[in-house]
């Protein structure tokens, strides 16, 4: 007997082999754009599919959107953060959230110190200037930055991706302060990082690095207070999302000199404009949320999506689940 597939619907062209997977076992609509789908389409496309393949960064998947949605059985994060999507709503209606933990912990912590090395040896400012053929020799003082050896990380979260930050930490031979919920012994045991205040930590840390995922406490988290506490000298880098840094404060803190600089691979909103005013300070630099854009991570988030999204659909227990209270009977 012939059995229907469950209709999906993916977001982007994602990478091999998650796109192959998910057509093996289902009816599969893809979203061709090279800019994310429209809200309005997006609301439309979601009237008649079982479930959906979306970027954590580009698709919500709120309270109108799953309302949008009365056949939606799962929705399948490609990244592992999921404030995107209304979890409790989802749980209510029965609606799996699947996410891709782990696969992406060590590509994300290189990618914040990369930005940490960056921004204290000044790299991209030496770029420009020997692009602009500003460039006339040797000076004692030509963008002098920021030691990073025996210098003190302070981790905002320390959860995967600020233990993998920590670990890396030792190597420059830091001395490392992490602020979490609560204390973590294991990965303190792990990396030598010591628990305190977030208070402490902004007060002691050469270099502040953002990990801890976006909820309602940690929204507007870093904000003018936080800033003031931050050292002058202090270099801000956040990998995490973009609101939990106050975006105005952000500015006022680097365009008057409370900290010395920023890294961002997130920023509020996404994408920022090109006229956006945090674009016209020369200590902040800006990346465009590519902390997991390695081909063999995004290939494996790909895959972990799509595995999780059709063993839901299929009536398995996805590998990565938020909500696992949808799968009881």
């Amino acid at each position: 007997m012939h059995v229907k597939k469950p209709k999906v619907f993916l977001s982007w062209r994602f990478p091999d082999p998650g796109p192959q997977l998910v057509m093996e076992h289902c009816e599969t609509q893809v979203w061709e754009g090279q800019a994310p789908i429209e809200r309005t389409q997006f609301l439309s496309v979601l009237a008649d599919v079982d479930g959906v393949l979306v970027s954590n960064a580009t698709e919500q998947l709120d309270r109108e959107a799953i309302d949008a949605a009365p056949r939606l059985r799962c929705i399948s994060n490609f990244g592992v953060g999921y404030d995107n999507v209304d979890v409790p709503y989802a749980t209510s209606r029965r609606i799996a959230v699947c996410n891709t933990p782990g696969v992406l912990t060590e590509t994300t912590a290189d990618h914040a110190f990369a930005l940490l090395l960056a921004a204290a040896r000044r790299i991209p400012e030496g770029i420009i200037h020997v692009k602009e053929d500003r460039w006339r020799g040797w000076n004692p003082w030509l963008l002098v930055g920021r030691e990073v050896n025996g210098a003190t990380l302070g981790i905002v979260g320390l959860g995967a991706i600020g233990t993998a930050v920590a670990r890396r930490a030792r190597g420059f031979g830091m001395s490392v302060l992490y602020w979490s919920r609560a204390p973590k012994p294991h990965e303190e045991s792990e990396t030598g990082a010591v628990y305190s205040s977030l208070q402490f930590l902004l007060q002691s840390s050469d270099f502040v690095c953002i990990t801890v995922a976006l909820t309602p406490e940690t929204r507007g988290l870093i904000g003018a207070r936080e800033f003031a506490l931050m050292k002058p000298a202090a270099i801000l880098v956040n990998v995490a999302r973009g609101p939990i840094v106050d975006r105005s404060a952000l500015y006022d803190a680097l365009h008057d000199g409370t900290i010395s600089g920023a890294a961002l691979d997130v920023t509020d909103p996404e994408p920022l404009r090109g006229t956006d005013l945090l674009l016209t300070l020369p200590n902040l630099l800006i990346v465009p949320h590519t902390g997991s854009a390695t081909d063999r991570t995004r290939s494996r988030m790909s895959e972990l999506a799509a595995r999780n999204l059709t063993a839901a659909l299929c009536g398995e227990r996805p590998l990565h689940i938020v909500n696992p209270e949808v799968l009881q009977n």
